[in-house]
């Protein structure tokens, strides 16, 4: 049995024995899961995965003690191998939803729990949400290259099953509209698309008649269904649309052909071969044959496709999307914050390293503007309970300061916001406590969301950056234990 709540470090189990050995393993943790800075110069991040990791902690305790034995043997780890077997989470979990969008050092998931229950779940959370996240942003990214379809076709490249599955449904998440992947259809009952490969075209001879062959059979033997045939196995231009043609016409397949029908472009000058084809395909009469276009894409290329007026109705992105190609590993980290009512941080010898002690919660903050309706302004991430989360939700007036720069504030006046909680019981008493969302739903949340931000701030290149604070009493209550911690390493000698 794969148990996904497994495929985890060594050291969360020797430190558990730490914490087993010394009486600490009941101690009450909160440990944040965040990112610091989202890649390729991103705005933001594509929250996915959290479905995910609810099932894996789900599974934590399903184990042997034989199992645990492999990796903790001696006689000095019986007992605490006969725990490990049966050790379910019994904690909380706090998650942003599937679909969200996610601000550097906010916390996408609060764990709050038994210490060793906590700390084990670090290294799986993190290998679901890394890879998740990384996929998801990097498809709204291509996804916001063009108002066109995008289709995600990149499971041949994804690095294993796994990665092919989830990977297809974090990028329908971030706007993907559609995956080849037959198993995540099915999974999620998304459904799946795709027609032919180049085999299937040689298949019937590599000659000009075998293409006309291939795309003749296709259509009798997939009748009824949206039909894409591809054309650039010999020649796009001077055999391919022909054949595809002829085999539409003398199919009966028109325009008044009501499941769809195109034709696919996977090499060359796609902005001047898909010129060309629309122009063979109106003068032919075919005016609604789609074209689709393929051929390692990414969302610069499409961007500079759309610049030269390319004539492309949809697009098919394998790779750039299956493995975040430009930056395939996200930047999730997993940090404790407090234990035992105590706020702890990590200083680290980098400033970026610096996070956020404390049990959190986020509040996104929303006003309806006249022209724009309702648009997002401020993120600002509170102690929970604390005088700004007070006043946030009773309605009253706040403001809000600039981590970096206290003088810069922005005050919100009673009565002239709306407020959405970014995270979200989903685990209580170590039992789901959330509904499950389809995918199709959690897709149209992110949408949504989306719409609710400046065009400004989801532009590809030098995007606006969107105003994410922390309160008053965060934020002096890291710089207090800073400068307790500074003092004391002044004083400290042995």
């Amino acid at each position: 049995m794969f148990n996904i709540a497994y495929c985890s470090d060594k050291y969360q189990y020797t430190m558990g024995k730490s914490f087993y050995d010394s009486g600490m393993k009941d101690q009450i943790a909160v440990f944040n899961l965040f990112y610091r800075k989202a890649p390729e110069n991103n705005n933001w991040a594509v929250v996915s995965g959290t479905d995910e990791v609810i099932e894996m902690i789900g599974n934590l305790g399903n184990m042997d003690p034989e199992f645990f034995e492999k990796f903790l043997p001696g006689a000095e780890y019986a007992e605490y191998r006969e725990y490990l077997s049966s050790m379910k989470f019994t904690g909380n979990v706090y998650a942003m939803r599937e679909g969200e969008i996610a601000f550097p050092n906010e916390p996408i998931i609060i764990v709050e729990g038994p210490l060793i229950e906590a700390q084990v779940l670090e290294t799986p959370m993190l290998c679901i949400m890394n890879h998740q996240m990384a996929v998801a942003t990097k498809a709204s990214r291509v996804c916001r290259a063009t108002n066109r379809p995008v289709s995600e076709f990149g499971s041949r490249r994804a690095h294993g099953p796994w990665a092919a599955v989830y990977g297809a449904k974090a990028a329908i998440i971030a706007g993907c509209s559609a995956t080849s992947n037959i198993m995540t259809g099915a999974m999620y009952d998304y459904g799946s698309t795709g027609t032919m490969a180049h085999s299937y075209v040689t298949a019937f001879g590599s000659s000009v008649d075998g293409e006309y062959k291939a795309f003749d059979t296709y259509i009798k033997t997939h009748r009824g269904e949206p039909l894409i045939l591809l054309i650039d196995t010999y020649d796009t231009l001077k055999c391919g649309v022909l054949n595809a043609i002829r085999s539409y016409r003398e199919n009966g397949i028109g325009n008044d052909y009501e499941p769809g029908f195109g034709v696919r472009l996977d090499s060359g000058d796609l902005a001047y071969l898909s010129m060309e084809c629309r122009r063979i395909l109106d003068e032919n009469g075919f005016t609604q044959c789609k074209i689709f276009a393929t051929n390692s894409l990414d969302e610069y290329l499409i961007t500079d496709l759309e610049r030269q007026g390319a004539c492309i109705d949809s697009y098919g992105v394998g790779d750039a999307i299956a493995t975040s190609k430009a930056a395939p590993c996200f930047g999730n980290v997993y940090k404790l914050v407090q234990i035992d009512g105590e706020a702890v941080l990590k200083r680290s010898e980098d400033k970026i390293k610096l996070i956020n002690p404390g049990f959190q919660i986020t509040y996104r903050i929303m006003i309806t503007d006249p022209q724009k309706g309702e648009i997002y302004k401020v993120d600002v991430t509170c102690l929970k309970g604390d005088e700004l989360s007070r006043k946030i939700e009773a309605g009253d007036t706040f403001t809000v300061c600039d981590e970096q720069d206290r003088y810069k504030n922005k005050t919100f006046e009673a009565g002239s916001y709306t407020v959405l909680k970014l995270q979200h019981k989903v685990i209580e008493n170590g039992s789901r406590c959330v509904p499950v969302h389809t995918l199709a739903e959690k897709k149209a949340y992110f949408n949504d969301t989306l719409m609710h931000f400046s065009p400004s701030e989801r532009r590809l290149i030098n995007p606006h950056y969107y105003k994410v604070d922390i309160s008053d009493d965060l934020y002096n209550l890291k710089m207090g234990i800073i400068n307790r911690i500074v003092q004391e390493i002044r004083n400290f000698s042995i």
